[in-house]
């Protein structure tokens, strides 16, 4: 299928309103059933510094919900909503990064509508997969036919962002496209996320530990990694629209724990500025 090169902003707004509460709503449920599972087996608490977050906005027009988690295997964790289903947009995100003492990638999930759908789920790296061909072996290669395959459905359009350091933050089995609105379509997107996130589970169970003199290393990278993305999100324009630049500079340092309370897995609050 043809790729999809518009950005997120510019689709939506070529687009038009629609009303996709309907979709919104399992879409959330999809997200929050994911969240049940991850959190089932790994333990977390939430972080004080989103409390604010929790229900934002209102009033008829766009909300929001941002709520971060860590805990002895997690550095920061995200279950969060933004929108406004009335016009068609709305973006759910499930983001895992897992804390230093494990190789297993982070987790990345994206969902939502702008108005047709929005779908991304990748693993995100914590090596060079170019010199570590291991790596790419365990984690990715397991995903390569899936990702061949959604190449040739006629409803999945393969998103190229024009933003070049949000391409390169992908990796090359990421699941990233714009969908065709339909039902069927709905349910294979939560259908493949689940397996991902089952997949990504069997890998924590596996194990594959780092040594604890490479851990501080590890979580500076996972840390500058978080930030970057978070800020360099083209999609961020929306929020702006939403809900003014001040508040969303708010929430993408939420996104990636600017402000936290609770420490990171070494003991520390890991802020850096």
């Amino acid at each position: 299928m043809t790729e999809t090169t518009k950005s997120i902003v510019d689709i939506h707004d070529e687009s038009g309103p629609l009303d996709v509460s309907r979709e919104f709503e399992i879409l959330k449920a999809g997200v929050a059933s994911m969240f049940e599972r991850i959190t089932a087996r790994i333990p977390v608490q939430p972080d004080p510094s989103t409390d604010r977050f929790a229900d934002y906005g209102g009033g008829g027009g766009p909300r929001g919900s941002l709520n971060a988690f860590v805990g002895p295997d997690v550095d920061w964790m995200i279950h969060s909503w933004i929108g406004n289903p009335t016009i068609g947009f709305t973006n759910l995100h499930l983001t895992v990064y897992l804390g230093p003492h494990t190789w297993v990638p982070h987790l990345g999930i994206a969902l939502g509508t702008i108005p047709d759908y929005w779908y991304f789920v990748d693993y995100v790296p914590r090596v060079d997969l170019l010199a570590r061909p291991d790596y790419l072996d365990r984690y990715y290669e397991p995903q390569n036919a899936e990702y061949m395959a959604i190449r040739e459905d006629p409803n999945f359009s393969p998103f190229v962002s024009q933003t070049l350091y949000i391409r390169q933050a992908v990796s090359n089995t990421a699941l990233c496209c714009v969908v065709k609105r339909n039902d069927d379509a709905v349910q294979k997107m939560l259908d493949m996320a689940n397996r991902r996130v089952d997949e990504w589970l069997a890998h924590l169970d596996a194990g594959d530990p780092v040594a604890p003199a490479d851990r501080a290393a590890l979580m500076d990278r996972d840390l500058l990694l978080r930030r970057t993305v978070a800020d360099r999100d083209p999609a961020n324009v929306i929020g702006e629209r939403f809900f003014g630049k001040e508040m969303t500079e708010a929430l993408v340092r939420a996104l990636w724990g600017g402000d936290r309370v609770l420490p990171r897995p070494d003991g520390s609050r890991g802020t850096i500025g």
